[in-house]
């Protein structure tokens, strides 16, 4: 039967660098560790929460990164993220820390040391279209918007306010989500460390995609670009040839893996004061005070009243 309200999976990782990069070290834990990206995290899954739950339980998720270094995508291609560096002692202390909380807030969790966040995000947003519920997208990654593949799906930047559809997602890339994975095949990710194709930007590999709507159709045609008015037409035919199995492998890269075995879609959630209580008593405990404190403390209050 299909349902209406959709599920929220949350881009947990996203919002915790996010905060990790933006807010000062104003708060230390008794060991010394910094707390920032727990401070900024636990702020934004505050606000996430209680905006929700206004209207009684949600369907929703988090997703959390274990997998630098581990990923089935490191076997595939062994400089897979390989700019990024394991995290220090301090920040693996946020990590781990952002995690504990979620799970304190009793937000259902999911992480491994062979997939991504975003793969977990991807197979719990298969399952639950499968019993026909649209997927909200909690994100600043782009490479989640191959998720949005009905009209209900929605990739949601919380903090920055801004939703995106199937239609918004093709508007602003040039390509339709399920487009997006053989797009960054060609156009690469710089962040992720795959290579794609020498010489092809995001406005070329668009008009290709848009032309020939997958790497396979486009690979039957290197020898028609020249009529698709693409600037330096034939550069980019012998770019593609000559570069056609990197391609195929950046593709399998940013693919999504969406079935992850052994996972189960979620139960309901609803936000309760005694899980609220546990995770005032947990920030205190680690050496956060100020505005996070009591924000959580006039949280509990309007619990205690509804």
């Amino acid at each position: 039967m299909a349902q209406s309200n959709p599920i929220y999976l949350v881009d947990a990782p996203i919002y915790i660098f996010r905060a990790y990069f933006s807010l000062p070290e104003n708060w230390h834990s008794p060991e010394g560790y910094p707390l920032n990206a727990v401070y900024g995290y636990t702020s934004f899954l505050l606000d996430l929460v209680q905006e929700l739950t206004k209207g009684g339980a949600i369907d929703c998720a988090a997703a959390f990164d274990e997998s630098l270094g581990s990923c089935y995508r490191n076997q595939l291609y062994a400089d897979y993220k390989s700019s990024r560096e394991l995290p220090d002692e301090a920040l693996a202390f946020q990590l781990d820390t952002c995690r504990r909380l979620t799970e304190i807030l009793e937000i259902p969790c999911f992480s491994g040391n062979r997939f991504e966040a975003d793969d977990y995000i991807a197979s719990l947003s298969r399952m639950a279209r499968e019993r026909q519920q649209p997927s909200c997208i909690v994100t600043r990654d782009k490479d989640l918007g191959q998720l949005l593949l009905t009209e209900q799906d929605v990739w949601w930047d919380y903090a920055a306010g801004q939703r995106l559809n199937r239609v918004d997602f093709e508007g602003k890339f040039g390509v339709k989500p399920e487009q997006f994975a053989d797009y960054l095949g060609l156009v690469g990710d710089a962040i992720d460390d795959i290579p794609g194709v020498p010489a092809i930007g995001a406005k070329t590999a668009a008009r290709l995609l848009q032309a020939y709507p997958s790497l396979e159709s486009l690979s039957y045609n290197f020898d028609q670009l020249a009529n698709l008015g693409i600037r330096g037409a034939a550069r980019i035919a012998s770019n593609l040839e000559e570069h056609w199995p990197q391609a195929l492998l950046s593709r399998s890269l940013a693919q999504l893996a969406d079935r992850i075995p052994d996972l189960q879609l979620p139960s309901s959630y609803q936000l309760r004061a005694s899980s609220l209580e546990k995770l005032l008593a947990q920030i205190q405990e680690i050496g956060i005070s100020g505005g996070l404190v009591a924000r959580c403390r006039n949280m509990l209050q309007r619990l205690s009243v509804s």
